[in-house]
């Protein structure tokens, strides 16, 4: 290992280790090549550290400022073996209700709903929380507006470690898109997503919740099940267009959650992008998607229909510009509110 790199290196801090990374064993290799060009590797103890993008990141601007001139590159290898769990250790405990946000397909506006409706909540008074458990595409730190938060790492007198949430307009918001760049390709297998997830329920610091949603990435598979095995859920809301292929995924979503092994309540469809008016014709409906298949589903499966949600361009904006448009726009709200009353209806939570 190259002297000068070592030293350098030596004023890099792990978060959760509180030692620079050369002595926490981090830095697995650190040359400087007779062409002038140097290679850092760093290795990490945990499995998916959720750190090592953000070292990575410091590593690469300390050697970018202290050697301007010469080209480098830094790599993160996999973790060893894979880190024993605390067990029994889950800062869940002091959440009352967990609502699962699903959807058969994307392109729904499932997180879309997901946002409104924690804003919904939120104004009703109860603390409120977001999991934005869609590994693959996550979208939470978009909407909130929180895309440049860099969690920190905590410890407490016991030695576990907890990792901080970002808070946006009340809200207490984790999502995976915090570890990653934003134009990264995340590629992991399904054990490793999962092994993600469960470490951002059980040690990010949640505190006390009325209601935790979780939105989950689209369809049915391995995300799913973890989700279900690790938290207790409470119920499910089903996100749907009117369109015959969007309520014909919707289907199979409800009866994953109603199988025997799963028996999870669902607690009722949102139809999304319902319709569209005009704001020069307030009286006009035209029907896009189709209109009211999801409606349909709930009536002939026995479930109620949450709400029917328009397509409103403020709505959209809202996604964009970091402001979930609830809590913008009074049509929007309207809509939402009403959703959030019907919930609370279903799973009450003291303020």
């Amino acid at each position: 290992m190259n002297e000068q790199l070592e030293a350098l290196l030596r004023t890099i801090i792990h978060p959760e280790t509180e030692h620079n990374i050369v002595d926490s064993g981090f830095v697995d290799r650190a040359d400087m090549g007779e062409d002038g060009s140097i290679a850092i590797t760093l290795r990490f103890q945990k499995a998916r550290d959720p750190f090592a993008q953000r070292i990575k990141q410091r590593v690469e601007q300390l050697i970018a400022t202290t050697y301007p001139d010469k080209r480098s590159i830094v790599i993160i290898r996999e973790a060893a073996p894979k880190p024993r769990r605390q067990e029994n250790v889950t800062t869940t405990t002091e959440i009352t209700n967990i609502i699962a946000i699903a959807s058969g397909k994307g392109g729904v506006g499932k997180s879309t709903v997901t946002a409104n409706l924690a804003v919904a909540l939120r104004q009703r008074g109860y603390n409120v929380g977001i999991l934005d458990a869609d590994i693959y595409g996550p979208s939470q730190t978009k909407m909130f507006g929180v895309e440049g938060y860099i969690p920190e790492a905590e410890r407490d007198e016991e030695g576990h470690d907890f990792i901080i949430p970002a808070q946006s307009l009340g809200i207490t918001i984790m999502s995976i898109g915090f570890f990653i760049k934003p134009t990264d390709a995340l590629m992991w297998r399904g054990g490793m997503a999962v092994n993600a997830l469960h470490q951002l329920i059980h040690q990010t610091r949640w505190g006390k919740l009325d209601y935790l949603l979780v939105d989950l990435p689209p369809g049915t598979g391995d995300i799913h099940l973890s989700i279900i095995n690790e938290l207790k859920i409470s119920g499910a809301v089903i996100v749907s267009t009117p369109q015959q292929v969007a309520v014909a995924d919707v289907v199979r979503g409800v009866e994953m959650f109603r199988h025997e092994q799963v028996n999870i309540p669902v607690l009722g469809v949102v139809e999304n992008m319902a319709w569209f008016t005009p704001e020069e014709l307030p009286d006009n409906r035209y029907y896009i998607f189709g209109k009211g298949g999801a409606k349909r589903y709930a009536e002939e499966a026995g479930i109620e229909l949450l709400g029917q949600v328009p397509i409103i361009q403020s709505i959209m904006e809202g996604s964009d510009n970091g402001s979930p448009a609830t809590g913008v726009d009074m049509r929007v709200e309207e809509f939402y509110q009403s959703i959030a009353e019907k919930v609370v209806e279903k799973l009450p939570a003291e303020c």
